[in-house]
């Protein structure tokens, strides 16, 4: 079985945020694959199904972002799942907005949603895939940037990114996170 896990913040009010195209990642998946997103026993909203006929389990946590790791740990547990069966999905404020990059391991790069993963897990040894969102503009903190939503200009690059994302998600599932990589970096 593969963790497919987007990370977010829950809540109305982070709808439509930067900070959360891990969660509508998540739900692209959810709705091309048929699976069912629930709250297991754990703190996350989650559903299993196939993707090309290997086993995954979908997760959205319902903690903070910067809290994702006790989540994903949860998760990892109840599904038997080693940090190199997962596939995280994050913002990243230093890829320029719709770019991807899907990495087998490596820094958090200053994301504290990585961070509290990697806490919890005990390794930085788990593939992530990470979504530009570009940089805040002059003037704004990152903070207040990643909450903001996409502006209507943008809406359209984020929506295409999320789906070159979902399909991203689907070749390392169906063909290995290698084949993603050439494919998708």
């Amino acid at each position: 079985m593969r963790g497919i896990i987007g990370l977010g913040n829950p809540g109305g009010e982070y709808e439509q945020t930067r900070h959360n195209i891990g969660f509508d990642v998540i739900e692209a998946l959810a709705r091309a694959h048929g699976v069912r997103l629930r709250r297991p026993r754990a703190a996350a909203l989650a559903g299993t199904g196939e993707i090309d006929g290997v086993a995954v389990m979908l997760a959205m946590p319902l903690t903070m972002m910067n809290a994702s790791g006790v989540a994903v740990a949860r998760l990892c547990h109840l599904h038997e799942l080693a940090p190199e069966d997962l596939i995280v999905i994050v913002d990243d404020i230093n890829l320029e907005l719709g770019r991807l990059r899907l990495r087998r391991g490596g820094s958090e790069g200053g994301h504290r949603g990585l961070k509290s993963i990697t806490e919890r897990l005990g390794t930085r040894d788990y593939p992530r895939l990470r979504i530009g969102i570009g940089g805040p503009p002059g003037g704004m903190s990152a903070r207040d940037w990643v909450l903001s939503p996409f502006s209507a200009d943008e809406r359209e690059a984020a929506e295409e990114a999320v789906a070159r994302a979902r399909r991203c998600v689907e070749v390392a599932v169906a063909d290995g996170v290698e084949t993603a990589m050439n494919e998708f970096n």
